[in-house]
């Protein structure tokens, strides 16, 4: 068995795979760590150079920023400039689940995720590990767990496969649920105001950026009009 892997069905596994992740993460080291859609390779953050690891591991430049996995929409929150009130309907029907969403970030976080253009794409996860996992660590910066152009891996044993020596850590929980990356929309259009009186209007479009395991069906089923039409 590799000395990396962990098989998290086996709970002295689980375990000690849990705390030395937690340890590699919180010394700007990467972990490979499973979720609900594909395998993530994880990185603090809020180092800039533990995200600048996770970059070259993948073979990617600044200009693809990772998202940033959470715990909860209150974690969510203190990482945006605001979240508008169709993001929280999103959130509360979706979350955890495989719908990232794109705001701008708060202007008062330190850190470098590459050229974001002041967003942040925030996302959480629904699977059990991965949540204890950023309940202790904090967010988390995590891309899909392969190389730049490759499929992403539904397995650990295809991401170390693409990773090898570069991620300190390989959570193992078996063949990711889902097997299909999450969708992406842009809510950075999306405007709240309230009249006199305290009545909420919206004004701007949601915009699908990726499609993936969520349709579009069911995101309209919860804002309507708000997401923009995208051609067939």
């Amino acid at each position: 068995m590799n000395q990396k892997i962990f098989d998290c069905s086996v709970d002295t596994d689980l375990l000690t795979g849990m705390r030395l992740a937690k340890a590699s993460l919180g010394r700007t080291e990467l972990a490979v760590i499973p979720t609900d859609t594909v395998y993530g390779i994880a990185a603090n953050a809020f180092s800039a150079e533990a995200v600048a690891a996770l970059l070259a591991a993948k073979g990617r430049g600044r200009q693809s920023p990772p998202p940033v996995l959470v715990s909860g929409i209150s974690q969510a929150r203190a990482l945006v400039e605001s979240f508008p009130d169709a993001a929280l309907k999103l959130a509360e029907t979706f979350w955890p689940g495989a719908l990232t969403m794109i705001f701008r970030s708060q202007p008062s976080l330190t850190w470098d995720l590459g050229e974001t253009k002041q967003t942040v794409a925030l996302r959480v996860p629904d699977h059990k590990i991965a949540l204890a996992l950023l309940e202790e660590t904090g967010p988390l910066a995590v891309s899909s767990a392969n190389l730049t152009g490759e499929p992403a891996a539904t397995t650990c044993q295809q991401a170390f496969d693409y990773l090898q020596n570069t991620v300190q850590v390989y959570l193992d929980a078996g063949n990711s649920p889902k097997g299909e990356a999450s969708t992406i929309l842009d809510m950075t259009a999306v405007v709240d105001s309230y009249d006199a009186e305290g009545r909420l209007s919206t004004s701007g479009t949601v915009k699908v950026v990726r499609r993936g395991a969520l349709s579009e069906a069911k995101i309209r089923s919860v804002i309507g009009n708000l997401l923009e039409s995208s051609a067939e």
